[in-house]
């Protein structure tokens, strides 16, 4: 079994719910264990800023699916939630994109697939979400907080918890926020 590090990102629809959604296809159709999740962060769009806000966030999953495999499968999620391809606005909207950030350890330069992803260490908005779940991590003799230090976070935030924030809109059941006493039966 191999880990992978992955990086979601959209712009367009409920992104957060798009989110969770690919989480659980990502997991059942790899099929991979979840085994770290970042918080939601609100970004600022990048490359081309004439468009909506972003959310990003970053997983880490384990999965016996090669890295081929595994972004053959990320591409067909994306597909799958309305992902739109236009060559000529790269940086532009998107529902849902889902990249490979890393394998493993693993390099792999060719036609279809470079890992550790290229531009992994010029975007905060990856590195932010990351160093959630993997802040010491060492990519390609880089430290994930230290290559985080030297970026920019300007006009990224935290979004709130999705939970506390479907439970703040009225969705979910207010379920109690400190512990019940238990009493003790004997």
């Amino acid at each position: 079994m191999a880990r992978a590090l992955i990086a979601l990102g959209g712009n367009l629809g409920d992104t957060r719910a798009i989110f969770r959604q690919a989480i659980r296809e990502i997991c059942a159709l790899a099929p991979a264990q979840l085994l770290a999740r970042s918080r939601d962060y609100a970004t600022p769009p990048w490359g081309d800023e004439n468009q909506p806000r972003f959310v990003n966030a970053c997983i880490e999953i384990e999965t016996a699916l090669s890295p081929h495999e595994l972004l053959t499968l990320l591409l067909r999620i994306e597909d799958q939630h309305g992902r739109q391809r236009d060559p000529a606005r790269r940086c532009g909207p998107r529902s849902l994109d889902l990249d490979l950030l890393t394998y493993d350890d693993l390099k792999v330069e060719d036609a279809d697939l470079t890992l550790p992803h290229p531009r992994l260490f010029e975007r905060a908005f990856v590195l932010l979400p990351l160093a959630d779940i993997a802040p010491e991590r060492v990519i390609t003799g880089r430290q994930v907080n230290a290559a985080l230090s030297s970026l920019s976070r300007k006009g990224i935030e935290v979004l709130p918890d999705c939970d506390t924030w479907q439970r703040m809109a009225g969705t979910f059941p207010r379920a109690p926020l400190s512990p019940q006493p238990s009493s003790n039966r004997a």
